[in-house]
């Protein structure tokens, strides 16, 4: 397994997407990209505008759904969809960081509808020295 990186699992209508990276911060950034992945295929986006998101909550696992629902947020809101992802700041209750992408495009990007996280099946934990964050995200 790479240092880096994201993998989903599907179950009926959720998609349970885990990231990794050496600190807190790569893996909920892994976890994000993971969750744009399920909106619209990486390989279609590309770079050029930013969006900076941030949240705040009581726990880490908090804290990641309420990151992915903002970004979620940006998504839906803005039409953006993001590429990249750069925390710049990812504690137990406050995370900061810009994502790297474009306006959705009809014609390019074939979007699937995501509703939001299952808050309690969000889990941030550490095995084997890498950070993991994972998410349950619902389908429609």
């Amino acid at each position: 397994m790479s240092a880096t990186g994201w993998s989903h699992a599907e179950a009926g209508a959720d998609v349970e997407v885990r990231g990794w990276g050496r600190t807190r911060g790569e893996a909920f950034a892994q976890a994000t990209l993971g969750v744009f992945a399920v909106l619209i295929a990486p390989d279609a986006i590309q770079s050029g505008e930013q969006r900076e998101v941030r949240a705040q909550a009581d726990t880490a696992e908090a804290l990641l759904a309420a990151w992915i629902e903002e970004c979620l947020y940006v998504h839906e809101g803005e039409g953006f969809v993001a590429r990249a992802v750069e925390m710049t700041v990812c504690t137990d209750r406050l995370a900061h960081g810009v994502l790297e992408g474009e306006p959705v495009d009809p014609v390019r990007h074939h979007s699937r509808l995501v509703k939001g996280t299952a808050r309690r099946r969000a889990l941030v934990t550490v095995k084997d020295g890498l950070h993991e964050a994972t998410v349950v995200v619902q389908t429609g």
